[in-house]
Order: C-alpha cells, then structure tokens, then sequence
C-alpha cells in the first residue's frame, strides 16, 4: 500500500523555506525536488534542503512526482497549475488560488476534467489555535454568532521586503495578499459568505523601499491599499473587515467575533499558534485550553500534507479548491462593491472544512 506522495516544488522564493523546513515532520510527504525559473536559485534552495534540482519541464515529466508544491507569484498560480494538471499532477498552490475569478474558472474545469486534486493555502486555519476556536464555537461557547470584526493592517511591505513590487501591482494589495488568512479563518469558524459590502483606496501614489540592494527605490502603487468590507454570512453573521497597507499603528484584534451569550477574541490567523480567549456574558476574558494540537510552531505545509492524506485515503481535503474559490470570490466581490457601490451577491459557496482530529499522533492526518 502506497504510505507516501512525491513532491515537486516550482517557485523557491522566500516562502519556499517554510515549506521545506516543516515537510520532514509529515511522513506523508517526499520532497523529490524543486524547480524555478531563475535555475540558480532552484541548485541553491536544493543544496540546502538536501533535494534534486530541474528545470520545470523536467520536474512535471518525472514519475516521481504526485503533487506539484506551486510556490510562484500570485500572477502565475493559474499558468503553473494548469500545466500540473496537463501532466497528470496534483496541484496544492500558495494563496490566492488566483488574482481573479475568470483566471480560478479556468483551473476549476481543469481539475475537474482531469479528476486530480487541487489544494490551496492557507492552512493556518487548521492549527491548534484556530481548530480550538472552531471547537469552541461549534460546542455553543459564545452562543450564536451575530456580528464581528476582521483587521489586518500595516504600514507596508516595503519597509521590510527587499522587492515589493508585486504587493502593489495588479494582483496584488492588501486584500489578496492577507485576506485569504482572514477568510479562510471566517469560513472555517463560520461557514460561506452570502454577500459583500466594499469600499477601498490608495492613500499615497507611489512607495520607498526601505531595505536591501534596492532601498530607496520609488516604485509606483496601481492597486487599492486600504480596504473595507461588510460580510453577511449565510448563518446570519455581520462581520467587518478591514485590510490595510496605510496604518502605521493599531491597537484592534486580529479577530473578534460577538455572540448571543458572551464574545471571543482570535488569534492571528496568519499564525498556528495563538491564545483564544473568551468571555461569557460581562464576564473576564478566559483562555480557552487549547484542544488541537500544530499550535506551537510553523506548520506552513499542513494542508499540503493533509491532502496528500486525503488522496491515500479517498477523503475530502481540507484547504479545498471550493474553500479558496469561495475566498477568492469574496475578495473580489468586495472590489467589485468598492468600485460599483452596489452590494455584490456572492455565487459560489462551499461547506465548512472537516474539523483536524485531535487524538492523532504528531504527523499523523488520519487514522
């Protein structure tokens, strides 16, 4: 019985690093190799990691390869997954599955054509801290959800990234590059989004970089930087959301989220980790205990071992192609609002991801 899929890894870019760094940990997974378009920097990311080096055409061709790890920029989600699946791969793709709903349509067919897995990121939905929160919420702890917010802002990638560029062309902005944390981590603990409300600007034209062999460097923003949303959840949630490129300093939560019998705070959903407290009625806050485990660390190849699992195991994935069609619909959906100032009415749902099992031995996705 086959116990281990082979991995290809295309794009070995920063985050590339996560990924290989956490993937000894799943003994579902065999990391084959690593291809990229600059061929130096996939020997280089190789020789770290111990794995072999290709070209891409040569990592889709070799038989030893199941899924194909799509680690490219957003711009290219699509193009590089289309061409796994052609070669009779699996695809698990970093966020967002694409920039734009008619791009992710094409993928859909693709997959379903071909009858092959496509799995999305983010999985920090489904570390410790956010399944206990999930746990908390499904067990009545807060009651009914009715209402919340959602915040991520910042001042800026370019203060710390060497080549920002891409946060802020088309493709890019803060919706897309953190909103799928943020939505994903509302779906799971809420279920779909029916319909969005949006409002979105840049606040300043262009932007310095502030570090590396490019600092100070202007390059110019062609995307929204600040933007706002109004989320109606199916189950009757009213949920705000605000992504920001603009704010120097907040003092709001990741995640708050109102119910008819006491309100819950949730950690950052770009994180595993992270304490959820809750308070009944009036009351203190409260941690809750946490009840899952991946809650003490970077596990940032969790859903890709989750649906290597689910392959073996003929079981549904948990970061889905619906989840993160969903995500991404919703994204856009705000945009779309911001530009039109009419409530868009969202299309494609999904179900709530299947709950982590809590009983399973470290590295273990099924029984």
């Amino acid at each position: 019985m086959t116990t281990q899929l082979g991995v290809g890894i295309i794009g070995t870019g920063n985050i590339s690093d996560a990924y290989l760094k956490a993937a000894p940990q799943f003994p579902v997974l065999r990391i084959v190799a690593c291809a990229d378009v600059n061929m130096a920097a996939a020997e280089a990311k190789a020789a770290i990691y111990g794995i072999e080096a290709l070209t891409v055409a040569a990592l889709l061709a070799d038989p030893r390869i199941d899924i194909v790890l799509n680690l490219t920029t957003p711009q290219h989600h699509v193009s590089v997954g289309l061409q796994a699946l052609a070669a009779g791969r699996h695809v698990y793709s970093e966020k967002p599955l694409a920039v734009e709903m008619a791009e992710a349509r094409k993928l859909v067919n693709a997959a379903h054509a071909s009858g092959l897995r496509v799995g999305c990121a983010p999985d920090t939905f489904l570390g410790g801290s956010h399944q206990t929160a999930r746990a908390a919420i499904d067990t009545g702890v807060i009651g009914d959800v009715v209402a919340g917010s959602a915040t991520m802002m910042c001042p800026g990638h370019e203060l710390w990234h060497p080549n920002p560029d891409f946060y802020y062309q088309t493709g890019g902005g803060p919706m897309l590059d953190m909103g799928p944390y943020y939505l994903t981590c509302l779906i799971n603990l809420l279920g779909p989004v029916a319909r969005v409300t949006g409002a979105a600007k840049a606040s300043y034209p262009s932007r310095t970089i502030g570090s590396g062999p490019r600092q100070d460097e202007v390059i110019k923003v062609a995307v929204p930087t600040h933007i706002s949303g109004l989320l109606d959840f199916a189950n009757g949630a009213q949920i705000s959301i605000t992504t920001s490129f603009d704010v120097w300093k907040h003092g709001t939560n990741h995640i708050e989220l109102y119910g008819t019998t006491g309100s819950m705070i949730v950690s950052d959903p770009n994180q595993f980790q992270g304490a959820i407290k809750v308070s009944q009625g009036k009351g203190d806050w409260q941690d809750v205990p946490q009840s899952h485990g991946y809650g003490d660390g970077n596990y940032r190849i969790l859903g890709l071992a989750d649906m290597a699992q689910a392959i073996l195991s003929d079981r549904p994935h948990r970061a889905s192609l619906d989840l993160s069609l969903h995500v991404l619909e919703v994204m856009e959906a705000i945009m779309v609002s911001a530009e039109t100032g009419q409530r868009a009415v969202l299309e494609h749902g999904c179900a709530r991801p299947a709950m982590m099992q809590a009983d399973l031995p470290f590295g273990i996705l099924d029984n």
